[in-house]
């Protein structure tokens, strides 16, 4: 394994390898063939909407200082310390931040050192955490820094953004966010969720407004308390990086670069 510099993330030599792959195949192809993106520009998206974060990020941040606490003793009894998990994230126009959040996962290796997937390395306080997204509730510090927003695409870690495109890097126009629920739909989404995000992530960029900040915290409200997906956000399971595009600019995880891969070899065996 292999630390990803001013990331707590290690990556694995071969997702390394298979985002050199696709970087080296088809990245210069998909910023050839990409739109671009035109974010847009208005009095809510300079300053309204980062009024609006804070109007709702200081009230929030203030109630929720007790229950962070009793959480930061609890972590500490679960995983020892530090209690906080820390990573380098790429928020607006590409600047760096440190995001902060409550550790719920151990450091457990196999025997070959590696860090064990996710889903084994979950503690069950740690499932807690996450089933209800608690361990994410000192975002709203970041909020108030200025490093994050309410609404907005999800912050990624360096190494995930260096994989992109420049189509959809341009989803660091605005502040990054807490979520940036799915509205749209694009071609390509059934292959990959990444597709689906970050196209959602530009097409948010670009039609930024007040109505669509209210629609999508209402549509937050319901992700939070969605059983399906506390269910799978609490467990760590499918967890997959970003790695890169396909031959037909389509965004793909780990995952799903294993099952192309796969399939691939299995087409060339059947015609050799």
């Amino acid at each position: 394994m292999k630390q990803v510099i001013g990331n707590a993330n290690l990556v694995s030599s071969e997702e390394e390898e298979a985002a050199r792959v696709l970087r080296e195949a088809n990245l210069r192809h998909k910023n050839e063939m990409a739109p671009r993106v035109h974010p847009r520009d208005s009095f809510y998206t300079r300053c309204g909407k980062r009024i609006l974060d804070i109007v709702i990020a200081l009230p929030v941040f203030i109630i929720l200082l007790p229950f962070n606490f009793i959480f930061g003793i609890c972590t500490f009894f679960d995983v020892g310390r530090p209690i906080f998990y820390k990573q380098t994230r790429v928020g607006k126009d590409g600047k760096i931040f440190t995001l902060i959040k409550f550790r719920n996962m151990n450091n457990e290796v196999d025997i070959d050192g590696n860090l064990l997937p996710p889903s084994q390395r979950v503690t069950k306080f740690g499932k807690f955490m996450r089933k209800f997204s608690l361990d994410e509730m000192l975002n709203f510090w970041s909020v108030l820094k200025g490093d994050m927003s309410i609404i907005g695409p999800r912050p990624q870690p360096v190494f995930i953004y260096e994989r992109m495109c420049d189509r959809h890097k341009m989803r660091t126009a605005l502040r990054s966010g807490l979520e940036c629920p799915r509205i749209i739909h694009v071609p390509g989404e059934e292959i990959c969720k990444y597709q689906r995000t970050f196209e959602n992530d530009v097409w948010y960029v670009e039609n930024c407004s007040l109505k669509l900040d209210i629609k999508m915290v209402w549509m937050l409200l319901k992700m939070v308390f969605s059983l399906k997906r506390r269910d799978q956000q609490a467990t760590g399971k499918g967890i997959s990086y970003f790695v890169g595009y396909t031959k037909d600019g389509v965004a793909i995880g780990m995952n799903k670069y294993k099952e192309l891969a796969k399939e691939y070899r299995t087409a060339r065996e059947k015609n050799d």
